[in-house]
């Protein structure tokens, strides 16, 4: 039984070894430089890849293959409404400020002239272009009765006043970059 087994391995082994060994021709052993008689012989570029039937990428499974000149850098909305939206409200204390996503969240403010006032701003940069629907703007107001802060209904177009005042900074920061070019 050892001798059938040895002997069916070892012409295994050798038909493995006969095979491997079929080639088409010599193995070169020198690098062949393409004449012009080569360039058209094939009427194209010698040295081009060829062509793949899953594109000129190539079949990416993971993401890996993104050129790099697709990758964003720096804030992720317009820079002209995140750096006039943060002018606008820098007068109030920032609980958050998230430029890639477009949010400023701001602390409560409570004015010096109206102590049992106070207010909230969220911020919300909608989209890369500078354009008057790109932001949105929520106001909350409360005010201090009987030692307790309760919310109270702010005015409906203190959150529009905003929106343009923001609208208006931008619009001049766009302008000065301009005219510095």
């Amino acid at each position: 039984m050892k001798t059938r087994l040895l002997v069916s391995s070892l012409s295994l082994g050798l038909t493995a070894l006969l095979l491997a060994s079929c080639g088409s021709g010599p193995i070169e052993t020198e690098a062949r430089y393409p004449t012009g008689a080569d360039r058209a012989a094939t009427g194209s570029d010698i040295y081009a890849d060829e062509p793949s039937i899953f594109g000129p990428e190539g079949l990416d499974l993971f993401g890996t293959n993104k050129k790099k000149e697709d990758a964003q850098t720096g804030i992720g909305v317009n820079s002209f409404l995140w750096r006039a939206a943060l002018d606008t409200v820098s007068f109030m204390p920032l609980a958050s400020a998230d430029p890639f996503g477009g949010v400023i969240l701001t602390d409560w403010y409570t004015s010096p002239e109206k102590e049992n006032e106070r207010f909230k701003v969220d911020v919300f940069i909608l989209t890369r272009e500078l354009r008057s629907d790109g932001i949105s703007v929520r106001v909350y107001k409360q005010e201090l009765k009987k030692g307790t802060w309760r919310d109270m209904a702010v005015e409906p177009d203190t959150a529009r006043k905003l929106e343009d005042a923001i609208l208006t900074r931008a619009r001049q920061l766009r302008v000065a970059q301009l005219e510095s070019k």
